[in-house]
């Protein structure tokens, strides 16, 4: 009889990678206990604030002085409000350093049940070949050690258990999915899209690909069209591991979920080859536990993941844990944005759409795909969406009285803006280190990320804007400008990078299972495995990796070669 210590297979983290390896563990038989350092956080009862109007918060919703002392990177997210602020990590809490040359390093984390599953942008795009052979076409870093018809049917086994809504498009760099219905554009970006294929050769437009329901969908609730993403959905609309992947592992009866609870160091057994347990802190007692199991999954996302690793470090891995390629803790990325172009449109004053649309239009990347640019390589896609302002636009007009509050009840003029999404390049010394000077709320070292964007991304990012114009200007867009705020590295939250895959141990942290090359019963599945970065949204892939990761992973523990 199992002591209660001690599991068939501990899972680190609770979010988008760490819902699924709990999904497919606990259906796979075997007992598993989760580990979660933030706060428990149930599905419906947990989202507090998912129905409350904007007059009844004390703010109206905004951001305040005092939020911006205690959230300063937090704060500063597309997705902070006073309705989600329970939602992310105290900075004042949970510091970090960030001393690379630039723009600081702006690190966005929710610690709760479900992690940022709860707050992300749901965009479901597959990677392509034109990805995975990116390094070794460009002679670059290392090989991808997989390819897309590795992936491509955990891509498919993912999406037909979320619900992924897109358009087929029949483009061979952006595969189609296993789609739900799309959502439709309105009358603005269709003229658009038309325009840009009309005029442009190698562009195309489509719906964006959304992890977000049109339909009902194993047991859901379609999307109600509210815009109230990022306070939870009460229906279950989006996938989130609330909704989805927590509730199918706890049906079987298998997983056990300590919230409250910090992975402070993983216990490598030396005569085994093998972590034999993971040494947690409570963050409301402080007590300390052990516990043990056959399999590790490491899916505490990406920046997280690097530092448990560094701070497991050992006599036989003294630069951390599964170390020996001296690649951990290396080759940080994101993806570019914050740019783009914007410009009104007239002649549609007569139209408008319906509620609350969760996602906009793609452009995917053209650049680099049949020909070669001569400035920088790899390249970018787009998101952005067309719209009419509401009576917000009040806060930056002049006006008082009845006339004023009038215009103010009707649809503002048509408005749109695309804005780039760019590939980031893998370079060794944008990397992370253990900082022991400075300490969090739990008396835990912080990390001392050292990060920019190099040559590549500023001359990608001055063709993105460029383009950008160019393409709205050709569609008839007026008053066209473009934009570009500050190029801080990991504000696309995207983070990428510090245990990547590869063939050779000796310059990779994980094999193409995802398993530490190490390390036989350690594997890695959150953003941390990455070996290069492509330009499209990676959660997607990071679900499909732990799937196709845990499948492996309980076979070969069945055949007792872990």
């Amino acid at each position: 009889m199992a002591k209660a210590n001690e599991f068939e297979a501990i899972v680190i983290g609770s979010g988008i990678s760490g819902g699924w390896a709990a999904k497919e563990l606990c259906e796979k038989g075997l007992k598993t206990l989760v580990i979660e350092r933030g706060r428990k956080l149930d599905h419906v009862g947990g989202y507090t604030t998912a129905a409350t109007p904007p007059w009844e918060f004390k703010h109206h919703g905004k951001i305040t002085q005092e939020d911006r002392e205690e959230y300063p990177i937090q704060s500063q997210v597309y997705a902070f409000n006073e309705g989600t602020r329970h939602l992310w990590v105290k900075d004042t809490e949970y510091p970090y350093t960030s001393t690379a040359e630039g723009p600081e390093y702006r690190w966005i984390r929710g610690y709760h049940q479900g992690g940022r599953s709860i707050m992300w942008g749901r965009q479901c795009y597959r990677w392509s070949d034109l990805d995975f052979e990116a390094n070794v076409r460009d002679g670059i870093e290392i090989d991808w050690p997989i390819r897309y018809q590795d992936i491509a049917p955990w891509y498919s086994y993912v999406e037909k258990f979320i619900g992924v809504s897109g358009q087929a498009e029949g483009i061979p760099h952006l595969p189609d999915g296993e789609f739900l219905p799309p959502y439709e554009m309105n009358c603005v970006e269709t003229h658009v899209k038309q325009a840009i294929e009309s005029k442009f050769s190698n562009r195309r437009m489509t719906i964006g690909r959304v992890a977000n329901l049109t339909v009902p969908h194993n047991g859901r609730g379609q999307c109600q069209r509210r815009n109230l993403c990022y306070r939870g959905c009460p229906y279950g609309a989006y996938f989130s591991s609330q909704s989805s992947t927590l509730p199918a592992a706890q049906k079987t009866g298998n997983l056990t979920l300590l919230t409250d609870t910090v992975a402070a160091q993983l216990i490598y057994d030396k005569s085994a080859g093998k972590i034999s347990g993971v040494r947690v802190l409570n963050t409301q007692s402080g007590a300390e536990e052990v516990y043990s199991a056959s399999l590790i999954f490491l899916c505490a996302s990406t920046l997280n993941s690097a530092w448990l690793l560094l701070n497991s470090a050992t006599e036989e891995f003294p630069d951390g844990l599964a170390n020996s390629s001296g690649a951990l803790g290396r080759y940080l990325m994101d993806h570019q944005y914050r740019a783009g172009a914007m410009a009104s449109f007239e002649g549609f004053e007569d139209r408008y759409y319906f509620g609350g649309r969760p996602n906009g239009i793609y452009i995917p990347r053209f650049r680099n795909v049949d020909d070669k640019h001569p400035d920088f390589i790899r390249g970018y896609g787009y998101q952005g969406s067309a719209q009419r302002s509401g009576p917000e636009r009040g806060e930056s007009m002049p006006g008082v009285g009845i006339d004023f509050q009038k215009n103010l009840t009707k649809p503002g003029p048509w408005t749109m803006r695309i804005g780039g999404f760019g590939e980031v390049l893998p370079y060794r010394d944008n990397f992370v280190t253990l900082n022991h000077n400075k300490l969090d709320v739990n008396g835990l070292p912080t990390l001392d990320i050292h990060c920019k964007h190099r040559d590549n991304e500023k001359v990608m990012r001055e063709d993105f804007k460029n383009q950008a114009a160019e393409m709205l200007e050709a569609a008839g867009g007026l008053d066209v400008r473009i934009y570009d705020d500050v190029d801080y590295p990991g504000f696309g939250i995207h983070e990428m990078g510090t245990a990547r895959m590869g063939h050779d141990p000796r310059s990779s942290v994980l094999n193409k299972w995802n398993q530490s090359h190490d390390i036989a019963n350690l594997f890695i599945t959150d953003g941390s495995c990455m070996t290069s970065a492509s330009c499209v949204n990676p959660s997607i892939t990071y679900m499909a990796l732990t799937a196709r990761a845990v499948d492996y992973a309980v076979a070969q523990l069945k055949k007792m070669n872990i």
